[in-house]
Order: structure tokens, then sequence, then C-alpha cells
């Protein structure tokens, strides 16, 4: 649905985030009803306006959007396989947190009763839902997604569809969780370094933060060459064996400062691998050679 719509929107789950999700729609207009195990996390959404649902049958009935935001898939099916019917002709919008598996076969079931599937990820913590750069990731039903595109969207401004399969919005999820990890790491860990010459992290930050956009640079670069999928990967900045010795630089001060090598080793130990399966001449993008085929053998070297 698009434009005005103020379509009937039921929430199952209010812990924080359940109870964000639950306010951002009623700020967007929305008729809400909400039901929890624990009915006192409604007491504010009910002054806001809401409705408590006595019972999760009597919930999932008041509209065609069903928002599901629980601890585990587990503890979805403990609630809604006993409704029988009651999900027949309704959207199943979950955004419990778990994996693609768990998503693809929740999408069959929720078939098998008559639902429509959305599985999604929420990229924002409970403060920011509604915000105009919160992102979530919907996957599933298209058609669904369509229909119900305005009420979703008071979620998160970023609020967006990435394909059919059910399990991509868990595939983004972790994808991107890895990345934020990865960058953390690496901030924690050069920190580290700088506090042995007594240097704030708070002076270190910003060259930290200036960095990683000019890694973005790189990352456009290495998105092409991995699309490719030619196994090319041009060194346009530097090859992957000048990283190696960057990395062996970064390991060496690691020790030389009594800082933690785990993180460097480990860099240091893949980056390796790749380079004797014949790609030191290439870019860093080669180690999707890794990544996505840990057993492959290398590659024939040119003389």
């Amino acid at each position: 649905m698009v434009g005005n719509d103020r379509s009937p929107v039921t929430v199952i789950g209010l812990g924080l985030m359940g109870q964000a999700l639950a306010a951002a729609f009623l700020r967007g207009g929305h008729p809400v009803t909400v039901w929890n195990r624990s009915p006192e996390k409604a007491d504010d959404l009910v002054r806001q306006g809401a409705v408590l649902a006595s019972t999760p049958a009597e919930a999932v009935t008041a509209g065609e959007l069903v928002v599901v935001c629980l601890s585990t898939y587990d503890v979805m099916h403990e609630i809604l396989d006993p409704l029988e019917g009651a999900l027949s002709g309704r959207v199943l919008a979950n955004l419990t947190s778990g994996s693609s598996e768990q998503a693809r076969e929740t999408a069959a079931w929720a078939c098998e009763r008559g639902a429509e599937y959305l599985d999604g990820a929420i990229m924002a913590i409970p403060a920011t839902i509604g915000a105009a750069e919160s992102v979530l990731f919907h996957s599933g039903s298209r058609s669904a997604f369509d229909r119900h595109e305005t009420a979703l969207r008071q979620l998160g401004g970023r609020t967006t569809h990435v394909g059919e399969d059910p399990g991509l919005a868990a595939l983004y999820d972790v994808a991107l969780l890895g990345v934020m990890w990865g960058t953390l790491n690496s901030f924690v860990h050069g920190a580290a370094l700088l506090k042995s010459a007594n240097i704030d992290a708070k002076t270190f930050l910003p060259w930290a933060t200036g960095w990683v956009d000019a890694v973005k640079l790189f990352a456009t670069d290495y998105a092409g060459q991995i699309d490719a999928g030619d196994g090319e990967y041009p060194a346009n900045d530097a090859t992957l064996s000048t990283h190696f010795a960057s990395i062996e630089h970064l390991l060496h001060e690691s020790e030389a400062q009594g800082v933690n090598t785990e993180l460097p080793t480990f860099v240091h130990s893949l980056v390796k691998r790749v380079i004797d399966k014949g790609y030191g001449d290439n870019s860093y993008a080669a180690m999707i050679e890794l990544f996505q085929n840990p057993k492959a053998p290398s590659r024939a070297r040119s003389e």
C-alpha cells in the first residue's frame, strides 16, 4: 500500500525492540494491536493508543499485517503454532533474529498455513527505530512487501526489500555484522597500539574514521573485480604481496609494543594462504578466493 495507508498492524513481542516497533507504527497513525507474554510491557503503548490483545489469536486476527519480534524462532513457533488457521490470508513479517535456513523453513511453514511471509533484519537499535537513516532488510514475498511498504517504512527510512528468497535478509544481517566487528576490532587494536605511546583513542578517532572513508574507495573497486568472476583482480592500488609486507609491519609493531598479536597474526595467515595459491600480484580482492572457495586448489603460476 502507498500514500496515506493507515492499515491496522499487530505487533507480537514487546521487548525493547518490539516496543519501539509498535511505537513507530502508532506515530505513523496505524491502529496497533499488541500482545506479549508479560502484558505489563504494553502499559506505555496502551497509553499511546495501542490495543492490548488478551491472546495471540486475538492479536493475529486484528489486522492483515502481523509483525513478530521475539527472542528466538522457537519462541515464535511456541506462540503461533497452536493458532491453526488464524494466519491464513495474513502477512507475517518476522523480525526475530535467526539464520537464513530458519527463515526459509519458516517461510514454508507460513505458506502451509495460508500466510505470506517476510523475513526481516533490523540494523538499528530501539532508540533509532523510525529514523530516516535506520536500515531494515526484508526478504520473501515481494507482493506482501509492496502492499505494506508504507507501514513497514514507519520503522526506518532505509527499509529495503532485498529479494524473494526469504533467507536473504538474514544473510545481509550477518554479512554487515561481520563488517562491523572487523572494523571495530581493528579500531580497538589500533587504539591499543597508540595507547602504548600515550595517544588517546579520541585523538586517534578522526584519523581512523577518515581512513574508513578511504577504504570505501578500495572496496568499490574490489566489488567490481569480485563480481567480474574472471579471477583476474588487477592491482590498481597495491598487490596482495605489498599488503602482506605491511601486515608484517603491523604484526612486528604489535609485538614490540606489547599489544595482543592475535588479530594481525590471523590476518597474516589468511593473506599468506592466498599468496601461496598464486595471487601475490593481484589486488586484495583476491581474498575472495579463500573466503568463497576455501578448499580450492592453487592456480597455476605463470613463468
